[in-house]
């Protein structure tokens, strides 16, 4: 009986071997003089000599690094399938991925979408070019991923967004937004800078792939619909996807395997000489 033991002991040590790994890393900011911990999802042939795209997975409101592997075991599976490294950095609980205006500590549109991609890239073997990089996220992080996806196009070649708070004006008094970026009505700055719903108007000369879903139980559902009409008439290619659900972890554990393979397809098609 002890080689059938052996032989399952050595298949299963060999399966792990395979399967793919998860990092955490610790990422200095030099705009926010600080370190924070960062989820690295690397798929089981990262060994051999290839580089491999990037998407960076954003949190959501009360949310932090570690939400989405402790949730969503199955994205070490995801990784595997397509060959490709997710990235799930910390956002704060509620920075809403922005530069505050108010507090020179709260920087983190400069964080993710400069000084964490670059960090990747001297760290791992990615493909260091934006056809390379997309970038998602659920709740607060769809804001995120599409608001950063379009604002740093030079970065980021796609971006996504699940239940995303993708117009954040009709929300102006949640969330802590304002603590950050300041009241509208007080100050005179215009949300619409800041707002995806209307940053899309300025919708960036190098083409983003852009995919968003949310659920028609989402208290985001709205504003979602709203985008996508608008971004049908101003003719801007996109991906929209509507289906039953709210705003919960069981929307978003199927939601991801959608956006993931939407990504892989984009990687691959631009994963061609010069890119």
């Amino acid at each position: 009986m002890r080689k059938p033991v052996f032989l399952l002991l050595l298949f299963l040590n060999v399966a792990c071997l395979n399967a793919a790994t998860v990092d955490t890393v610790s990422i200095y900011s030099k705009a926010m003089k600080k370190s924070s911990d960062c989820v690295v999802i690397l798929p089981r042939n990262y060994s051999k000599g290839e580089r491999f795209p990037v998407v960076y997975l954003l949190h959501g409101y009360d949310g932090w690094y570690a939400n989405w592997i402790i949730r969503v075991p199955e994205l070490k599976a995801h990784a595997d399938r397509y060959k490709l490294l997710i990235v799930c950095p910390d956002g704060s609980k509620d920075s809403w991925y922005f530069n505050s205006r108010l507090n020179p500590a709260v920087q983190y549109e400069t964080y993710i979408g400069t000084e964490v991609p670059a960090y990747i890239d001297m760290h791992y073997k990615t493909r260091k070019s934006r056809f390379g990089r997309a970038i998602t996220g659920l709740s607060m992080g769809g804001h995120g991923g599409m608001f950063l996806g379009l604002r740093h196009a030079e970065t980021f070649g796609a971006c996504g967004s699940m239940s995303g708070g993708v117009d954040i004006k009709p929300f102006a008094k949640k969330w802590g937004i304002k603590t950050w970026i300041g009241d509208p009505d007080a100050t005179g700055f215009d949300w619409k800078e800041i707002t995806v719903a209307d940053a899309i108007e300025k919708y960036p000369r190098d083409s983003v792939a852009i995919i968003f879903d949310c659920g028609a139980d989402d208290f985001f559902y709205e504003t979602n619909s709203a985008l996508h009409e608008k971004m049908v008439r101003l003719k801007i290619p996109h991906t929209y996807i509507a289906r039953p659900g709210g705003h919960d972890w069981s929307y978003w554990k199927n939601a991801i395997k959608y956006q993931l393979l939407f990504f892989s397809d984009f990687f691959n098609k631009m994963n061609v000489p010069g890119n």
